[in-house]
Protein backbone atom coordinates (compact mmCIF):
# COMPACT_ATOMS: atom_id res chain seq x y z
CA UNK A 1 0.00 0.00 0.00
CA UNK A 2 1.41 3.35 -1.06
CA UNK A 3 0.86 6.57 0.85
CA UNK A 4 1.37 10.02 -0.55
CA UNK A 5 2.05 12.98 1.67
CA UNK A 6 0.81 16.38 0.58
CA UNK A 7 2.20 19.60 2.00
CA UNK A 8 0.38 22.92 1.87
CA UNK A 9 1.81 25.29 -0.66
CA UNK A 10 3.06 28.68 0.45
CA UNK A 11 0.49 31.30 -0.40
CA UNK A 12 1.35 34.87 -1.16
CA UNK A 13 0.96 37.18 1.79
CA UNK A 14 -1.55 39.97 1.48
CA UNK A 15 -0.54 43.55 1.98
CA UNK A 16 -3.20 44.06 4.67
CA UNK A 17 -2.18 43.49 8.27
CA UNK A 18 -4.64 41.79 10.61
CA UNK A 19 -3.16 43.48 13.68
CA UNK A 20 -1.25 46.67 14.28
CA UNK A 21 0.13 48.12 17.48
CA UNK A 22 -0.26 51.66 16.16
CA UNK A 23 -3.56 53.48 16.07
CA UNK A 24 -5.23 54.16 12.75
CA UNK A 25 -4.89 57.58 11.20
CA UNK A 26 -7.67 59.96 12.16
CA UNK A 27 -9.05 62.83 10.18
CA UNK A 28 -7.78 66.07 11.68
CA UNK A 29 -10.18 68.16 9.61
CA UNK A 30 -13.38 66.68 11.06
CA UNK A 31 -14.17 65.00 14.40
CA UNK A 32 -15.29 61.40 14.58
CA UNK A 33 -18.40 62.19 16.62
CA UNK A 34 -20.04 64.22 13.85
CA UNK A 35 -22.19 67.29 14.39
CA UNK A 36 -24.88 65.96 16.69
CA UNK A 37 -24.65 68.87 19.10
CA UNK A 38 -24.51 72.48 18.02
CA UNK A 39 -21.33 74.11 19.27
CA UNK A 40 -21.19 77.66 20.53
CA UNK A 41 -18.89 80.11 18.81
CA UNK A 42 -16.62 80.64 21.81
CA UNK A 43 -13.25 82.38 21.90
CA UNK A 44 -9.75 80.97 22.23
CA UNK A 45 -8.31 81.81 25.62
CA UNK A 46 -4.99 83.60 25.91
CA UNK A 47 -2.84 81.74 28.41
CA UNK A 48 -1.51 84.38 30.80
CA UNK A 49 -1.52 82.47 34.08
CA UNK A 50 1.78 80.73 33.58
CA UNK A 51 0.96 78.12 30.93
CA UNK A 52 2.98 77.91 27.71
CA UNK A 53 1.30 74.80 26.30
CA UNK A 54 1.37 74.44 22.53
CA UNK A 55 3.78 77.32 21.87
CA UNK A 56 6.97 75.33 21.16
CA UNK A 57 8.09 72.78 18.57
CA UNK A 58 7.77 69.28 20.03
CA UNK A 59 8.07 66.58 17.33
CA UNK A 60 9.68 68.30 14.37
CA UNK A 61 12.63 70.58 13.75
CA UNK A 62 10.74 73.65 12.48
CA UNK A 63 7.28 75.06 13.10
CA UNK A 64 4.73 77.67 12.03
CA UNK A 65 3.33 79.73 14.93
CA UNK A 66 0.56 82.33 15.04
CA UNK A 67 1.71 85.65 16.46
CA UNK A 68 -0.94 88.35 16.08
CA UNK A 69 -4.38 87.36 17.45
CA UNK A 70 -6.52 84.33 18.19
CA UNK A 71 -9.10 83.40 15.56
CA UNK A 72 -11.26 80.63 14.18
CA UNK A 73 -9.76 78.93 11.12
CA UNK A 74 -11.89 76.82 8.79
CA UNK A 75 -10.91 73.25 7.98
CA UNK A 76 -10.77 74.10 4.29
CA UNK A 77 -8.20 76.83 4.97
CA UNK A 78 -6.06 74.42 7.01
CA UNK A 79 -6.21 71.86 4.20
CA UNK A 80 -5.15 74.45 1.63
CA UNK A 81 -2.20 75.47 3.83
CA UNK A 82 -1.11 71.84 4.25
CA UNK A 83 -1.37 71.28 0.49
CA UNK A 84 0.80 74.36 -0.11
CA UNK A 85 3.52 72.89 2.11
CA UNK A 86 3.35 69.51 0.39
CA UNK A 87 3.49 71.11 -3.05
CA UNK A 88 6.56 73.15 -2.17
CA UNK A 89 8.35 70.13 -0.68
CA UNK A 90 7.44 67.74 -3.47
CA UNK A 91 10.19 65.18 -3.95
CA UNK A 92 11.76 65.82 -0.52
CA UNK A 93 11.90 63.40 2.39
CA UNK A 94 10.07 64.89 5.34
CA UNK A 95 7.23 64.40 7.79
CA UNK A 96 4.50 66.95 8.44
CA UNK A 97 2.89 67.19 11.87
CA UNK A 98 -0.41 68.99 12.51
CA UNK A 99 -0.86 70.49 15.98
CA UNK A 100 -4.49 71.63 15.62
CA UNK A 101 -7.71 69.87 14.68
CA UNK A 102 -10.97 71.20 13.29
CA UNK A 103 -13.49 70.05 15.91
CA UNK A 104 -15.80 73.09 16.19
CA UNK A 105 -18.93 73.17 14.07
CA UNK A 106 -19.97 76.42 12.42
CA UNK A 107 -23.68 76.96 11.81
CA UNK A 108 -25.07 79.63 9.52
CA UNK A 109 -28.36 80.98 8.31
CA UNK A 110 -29.37 82.25 4.93
CA UNK A 111 -29.54 85.88 3.88
CA UNK A 112 -32.52 88.04 4.86
CA UNK A 113 -33.73 85.61 7.53
CA UNK A 114 -35.65 86.94 10.51
CA UNK A 115 -34.18 86.72 13.98
CA UNK A 116 -34.93 83.68 16.07
CA UNK A 117 -36.07 80.27 14.81
CA UNK A 118 -32.96 78.47 16.03
CA UNK A 119 -29.24 78.60 15.49
CA UNK A 120 -29.10 77.52 11.85
CA UNK A 121 -27.84 74.55 9.89
CA UNK A 122 -24.36 73.06 9.87
CA UNK A 123 -21.98 74.70 7.39
CA UNK A 124 -18.35 73.61 7.99
CA UNK A 125 -15.81 72.52 10.60
CA UNK A 126 -13.33 74.97 12.11
CA UNK A 127 -10.55 75.10 14.71
CA UNK A 128 -10.09 77.60 17.51
CA UNK A 129 -6.44 78.65 17.36
CA UNK A 130 -5.11 80.69 20.26
CA UNK A 131 -2.39 83.29 19.89
CA UNK A 132 1.20 81.95 19.82
CA UNK A 133 -0.03 78.45 19.00
CA UNK A 134 2.02 76.19 16.71
CA UNK A 135 -0.04 74.90 13.77
CA UNK A 136 2.40 72.83 11.69
CA UNK A 137 5.73 71.14 12.31
CA UNK A 138 8.23 69.69 9.86
CA UNK A 139 10.93 67.11 10.37
CA UNK A 140 13.38 65.81 7.80
CA UNK A 141 16.64 66.34 5.99
CA UNK A 142 15.65 69.75 4.62
CA UNK A 143 17.44 73.05 4.24
CA UNK A 144 16.10 75.74 6.53
CA UNK A 145 15.53 78.20 3.70
CA UNK A 146 13.31 75.68 1.88
CA UNK A 147 11.24 75.13 5.02
CA UNK A 148 10.92 78.88 5.50
CA UNK A 149 9.60 79.25 1.98
CA UNK A 150 7.10 76.42 2.49
CA UNK A 151 5.80 77.94 5.71
CA UNK A 152 5.63 81.36 4.04
CA UNK A 153 3.35 79.95 1.36
CA UNK A 154 1.20 78.26 4.00
CA UNK A 155 0.95 81.45 6.05
CA UNK A 156 -0.23 83.36 2.99
CA UNK A 157 -3.13 80.92 2.66
CA UNK A 158 -4.23 81.36 6.28
CA UNK A 159 -5.80 84.38 7.97
CA UNK A 160 -3.53 86.28 10.34
CA UNK A 161 0.20 86.72 10.83
CA UNK A 162 2.60 83.84 11.47
CA UNK A 163 6.24 83.37 12.39
CA UNK A 164 8.88 80.73 11.77
CA UNK A 165 10.19 78.91 14.85
CA UNK A 166 12.86 76.27 15.42
CA UNK A 167 13.11 73.46 17.91
CA UNK A 168 14.53 74.85 21.13
CA UNK A 169 13.13 78.38 20.77
CA UNK A 170 11.73 79.83 24.01
CA UNK A 171 8.03 79.31 24.78
CA UNK A 172 5.51 82.13 24.74
CA UNK A 173 3.11 83.18 27.48
CA UNK A 174 0.38 85.19 25.83
CA UNK A 175 2.42 87.30 23.41
CA UNK A 176 5.59 87.54 25.54
CA UNK A 177 8.49 85.18 24.97
CA UNK A 178 9.70 83.48 28.14
CA UNK A 179 13.44 83.79 27.59
CA UNK A 180 16.30 82.98 29.94
CA UNK A 181 16.16 85.04 33.10
CA UNK A 182 12.47 85.93 32.76
CA UNK A 183 10.29 84.91 35.70
CA UNK A 184 6.55 84.72 36.15
CA UNK A 185 6.56 87.57 38.66
CA UNK A 186 8.26 89.86 36.15
CA UNK A 187 5.68 89.04 33.48
CA UNK A 188 2.76 89.71 35.83
CA UNK A 189 3.99 93.20 36.66
CA UNK A 190 2.21 96.12 34.93
CA UNK A 191 3.87 97.17 31.70
CA UNK A 192 3.10 100.88 32.19
CA UNK A 193 4.90 103.38 34.40
CA UNK A 194 2.54 104.52 37.14
CA UNK A 195 2.69 108.09 38.51
CA UNK A 196 4.80 108.71 41.61
CA UNK A 197 1.83 109.43 43.87
CA UNK A 198 0.12 106.17 42.91
CA UNK A 199 3.32 104.21 43.43
CA UNK A 200 3.98 105.85 46.80
CA UNK A 201 0.42 105.14 47.92
CA UNK A 202 0.91 101.42 47.38
CA UNK A 203 4.06 101.30 49.55
CA UNK A 204 3.28 100.51 53.18
CA UNK A 205 4.63 102.92 55.79
CA UNK A 206 7.63 101.64 57.73
CA UNK A 207 7.00 103.89 60.73
CA UNK A 208 3.66 104.82 62.28
CA UNK A 209 2.46 108.38 61.54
Amino acid sequence: MNFTLTFPTKTSQTSERTFSSTSSLTNWLAPKRGHNEKNRKGRPRMRTGGSTKGTTVVWGDYGLRMRDHDRRIAAKQLQIAADAIKTRLRGQRYRLYTRVCANIGVYTKGNEVRMGKGKGSFDYWAARVAVSRVLFELKGDLHEQIVRDAFRLAGNKLPGLYEFVRKGDPPVMGITKVEAGTTLEQMQRPKINLPMDVTAGRISATTPP
